[in-house]
């Protein structure tokens, strides 16, 4: 599916392709593909390079061709882990005054960035201050996002507290694979900047640039923070297990040493010699008598060491 904008008339929508027209791309068709190759005249290479799920932010340029791919976040309810990031790629002709954002995912930033900016009033004159815009805007949702896991790491330390249950330490993990898929992307689209900041000097807008790195600093402070209380509390929990495990078996080893005793007694009067009070007609009871007293003895000593 694919849509035209003016983002030099505060983002304008449009029906057909205009000078100085974003066309956004999202979830291309085969039609989508070929009128981006025949009619606009964009390389093969670049569709390709953005179709890659696992692509790293990077900028290069081929034939008067600038592709500028950055990693956005997106939620993933039905995936591994709720919450990853999706290259988008954002290829621009100066010459041809076009910009094409091309992305194989729907996500809520797209719309967002587009809202904001028609509701602000926002016209962008460059491609660089369009993709700028683009990465403060994923600045954004990261931070976001970070909200939102912090408040599914509360509800499932809430979760462990009750009961440590395989289900909740699985969450717990496939949130701190969110970190570090975060961590990565932050730091990828913040090279990205750097990189036009040596090479597209004059087309580069130092405050806007400064206003970028603030909010990809921020997003990177806080999933540091979050990662390392992660990891405090998987570490916590992880002494917890051990704690219980330990109890366990020491519940477990008390109750076969109680029950070894009367065993022991019961043994050796199963025996075929002659025992003492073997004819004696209260013998059962005296033994049952013996057996509970050194099992009330034993109980007593493991209390006392509080393995019970």
């Amino acid at each position: 599916m694919r849509k035209f904008y003016l983002p030099k008339q505060q983002f304008t929508q449009v029906d057909t392709l205009e000078p100085h027209t974003w066309v956004k791309v999202v979830q291309p068709t085969s039609e989508d593909i070929d009128y981006l190759c025949d009619e606009l005249g964009i390389p093969d290479g670049f569709i390709g390079d953005t179709a890659d799920s696992d692509e790293r932010p990077r900028t290069e340029e081929e034939d008067g061709w600038r592709l500028t791919i950055i990693r956005i976040p997106i939620e993933t309810p039905e995936g591994t882990t709720p919450y990853n990031t999706v290259p988008v790629g954002i290829i621009s002709h100066l010459e041809k005054q076009l910009i094409v954002t091309i992305c194989y995912h729907r996500t809520d930033l797209m719309p967002d960035f587009i809202q904001h900016n028609q509701r602000k009033g926002i016209s962008v004159d460059t491609d660089i201050d369009f993709i700028l815009r683009l990465i403060m805007s994923s600045a954004v949702w990261f931070l976001k996002y970070l909200k939102q896991i912090s408040f599914l790491i509360l509800e499932t330390e809430e979760a462990l507290e009750k009961s440590i249950r395989n289900e909740d330490l699985l969450q717990m993990m496939r949130l701190q694979k969110c970190f570090v898929y975060f961590n990565t992307s932050i730091r990828g689209n913040e090279s990205v900047i750097g990189r036009f900041k040596v090479s597209h000097y004059e087309q580069y807008d130092t405050d806007l640039a400064e206003d970028v790195t603030i909010e990809l600093n921020q997003a990177y402070n806080m999933v540091n923070v979050y990662s390392d209380v992660m990891n405090g509390t998987m570490d916590a929990f992880g002494g917890i297990i051990n704690n219980n495990i330990n109890t366990i078996m020491r519940r477990m080893t008390s109750i076969s040493m109680i029950l070894m005793l009367p065993t022991l007694v019961a043994s050796l009067y199963g025996m075929n010699v002659d025992l003492p009070w073997a004819e004696h007609p209260l013998a059962f009871i005296g033994i049952m008598v013996v057996c509970l007293i050194f099992s009330a003895i034993a109980f007593w000593l493991f209390k006392r060491i509080h393995w019970f």
